[in-house]
């Protein structure tokens, strides 16, 4: 997991671990932030795979060697993984938001 971690993006995935722990904290102080928290972390997560595509599409444009296939599937599979961690963050706010809505 921890490779994951560092592979994600260090600053990326520390910023979405601590809107993580963020939507637990929300749960029990003010529940109506547990919504925009998990909203933010998904937007959080598009924002690093966009970075990270702008990263591998720069090394492609400056490389003056062919690229294989394999090179640009290794960064396609490494600029997903920030955004499958804020897809679960925002997973995770909804099951909180269930558990947490009013029953009639």
């Amino acid at each position: 997991m921890f490779s994951l971690f560092l592979k994600g993006g260090p600053i990326f995935m520390a910023v979405l671990t601590i809107l993580f722990v963020g939507i637990f904290f929300a749960a029990w102080k003010a529940p109506q932030w547990v919504k925009e928290i998990g909203i933010f972390a998904l937007a959080f997560g598009f924002f690093a795979l966009f970075s990270g595509l702008r990263q591998m599409f720069e090394f492609i444009q400056n490389s003056t060697e062919q690229i294989q296939t394999s090179v640009i599937g290794a960064g396609l599979k490494v600029a997903m993984i920030p955004v499958l961690y804020g897809l679960i963050i925002y997973m995770v706010s909804l099951i909180i938001r269930i558990i947490q809505k009013p029953r009639m």
